[in-house]
């Protein structure tokens, strides 16, 4: 898997230009790749979240909410094609998404259950849709080295909670959500996201090796919540993974829940980082 995204990014900024530092070789439409597999990821994440929240009798609109978590997480990609401004692109959109899914309430299921199915189906779309749309803009605001240090150091961050929290871990760090989790993994989880994150600022400049360390240190911790929101989501429904189509990890939402939450906060970090 980690290979195969390497060669998605890599590819998406060979076709557009982006790849080198060279900006006249530069594509006007930038991170189509990219932003296809963002898209492709939302279907199945969609359908496990639905099954999930199926476990507490509510139900998603699959339809309405599919094609929303695709147009949330896409909406800076289609900014490049329109100049209507980003925030009335999301107000609207917004707007849109919360009377489709009233429309599709009224006509599937009446007035049984509008505020369970409606509240359940649009947060489905806001987790997976507006929090991977911070994963896009990351892409096409800062280019593809920062997008692969943000994912590379909040994954390390999770394979060395793992790794020292299996051999070591004996505090727990969250009891209620995750028994599993404990304040050792937290150690080795900043260990390894700093070590990563140094390491990618140092070898493609991105920014300073203190700043990289800071990144690290914060990307650790924030991952690991991530892990925790979807651990909690899973933990209501009485599932204990959110589905079994990836052997070793459980479903999509298992391997993509630590960089959605974390998403935001990397686009901030890189804004204020980059001014």
């Amino acid at each position: 898997m980690t290979a195969f995204f390497i060669a998605v990014v890599i590819f998406d900024g060979w076709l557009d230009g982006s790849l080198t530092v060279v900006t006249t070789d530069d594509k006007p439409i930038q991170g189509t790749v990219f932003c296809l597999l963002i898209a492709l990821l939302a279907i199945p994440a969609q359908l496990e979240l639905s099954k999930l929240a199926a476990a507490k009798n509510l139900k998603v609109f699959i339809p309405v909410s599919i094609i929303a978590s695709i147009l949330f997480a896409t909406s800076a990609y289609v900014h490049q094609f329109t100049e209507i401004r980003p925030e009335t692109y999301l107000i609207f959109l917004s707007a849109f998404v919360l009377l489709a899914l009233l429309l599709y309430q009224y006509i599937f299921y009446n007035t049984s259950g509008v505020l369970a199915n409606c509240g359940a189906s649009y947060f489905t779309i806001l987790y997976l849709g507006l929090l991977s749309s911070f994963c896009v803009r990351i892409r096409l605001e800062f280019g593809l080295w920062p997008l692969l240090m943000f994912v590379f150091v909040v994954k390390s961050a999770d394979i060395g909670a793992y790794t020292i929290g299996s051999m070591y871990g004996r505090h727990k760090f969250s009891p209620k959500i995750s028994p599993g989790k404990s304040w050792e993994g937290m150690g080795g989880a900043v260990a390894l996201a700093m070590i990563v994150a140094v390491g990618f600022a140092v070898s493609c400049d991105i920014m300073t090796w203190w700043s990289a360390a800071i990144f690290g240190v914060c990307f650790a911790f924030i991952g690991q919540i991530g892990d925790l929101v979807e651990s909690m989501i899973k933990r209501d429904a009485e599932q204990k993974d959110s589905a079994n189509k990836v052997p070793g990890f459980g479903g999509i939402l298992d391997i993509i829940d630590s960089p959605l939450v974390a998403a935001p906060f990397g686009y901030l970090f890189f804004m204020l980082s980059f001014g």
